[in-house]
C-alpha cells in the first residue's frame, strides 16, 4: 500500500506543473537501502530506447568460445554487459542515468551448484547504478533461466532508457 501511495503522490506531482510533466519520475523502493526502484513513471512525449539483450564479450579469447572460463564469472560478465550497454547509450547521447528498467536473465553457475550468482551480479550492478557519480536506480527484474545463446554466457541484460524531448 505504501508503494502505491508513493506512486500516486509522484503521479500527482507529475501532473501539477508544466516542467514536471517532462520529468521521468523514479518511485523509490519502500526500503531505502534497496538497490532498485519500485517503479518509474514515464510521461507522454518521453522518448524510449529499448536495447536488445546484451551478452558479455570474451574476457579471454584464447579459451574455447563456448566455455564459461572464456567470459568469466557472473560479476565479470555483468561488468562486460554494462560496459557494452554504456557504449550503446553513449552512441545515442544517453548515459546509464537514463536507464529506467533492466530485465536480467541469469544462468545458474555450475560452480555454485547450478544456482544463479545474484551476489556477483549485484556487485557489478552497484558499480553503475545508485553510485555517487550516477545516483539513479532502476526498476529491475532478475530471473534464472536454464540457458542462453552460448553455453559460456551466465547472463543477458535488456535495458530501457528514457529520453527527454
Amino acid at each position: 500500500m505504501k508503494t502505491i501511495a508513493i506512486a500516486l503522490a509522484a503521479f500527482a506531482s507529475l501532473s501539477s506543473t508544466a516542467s514536471a510533466k517532462e520529468a521521468v519520475v523514479r518511485i523509490p523502493n519502500a526500503n531505502p537501502q534497496a538497490p532498485i526502484l519500485s517503479g518509474v513513471l514515464v510521461p507522454a512525449g518521453t522518448g524510449l530506447l529499448f536495447l536488445s539483450g546484451q551478452v558479455p564479450a570474451a574476457a579471454d579469447a584464447s579459451l574455447p568460445a563456448d566455455s564459461i572460463a572464456a567470459y568469466g564469472d557472473t560479476k565479470t560478465q555483468a561488468i562486460s554487459v554494462f560496459e557494452k550497454t554504456k557504449a550503446l547509450l553513449a552512441a545515442q547521447k544517453l548515459g546509464m542515468g537514463d536507464v529506467i528498467k533492466l530485465s536480467v536473465f541469469l544462468v545458474g553457475d555450475p560452480k555454485l551448484g547450478g544456482k544463479l550468482d545474484f551476489k556477483g551480479f549485484n556487485e557489478a550492478y552497484s558499480l553503475y547504478f545508485g553510485t555517487a557519480d550516477q545516483p539513479n536506480k532502476v526498476a529491475r527484474s532478475v530471473v534464472q533461466v536454464s540457458a542462453l545463446a552460448s553455453p559460456g554466457f551466465l547472463l543477458e541484460v535488456e535495458a530501457i532508457a528514457a529520453t527527454r524531448p
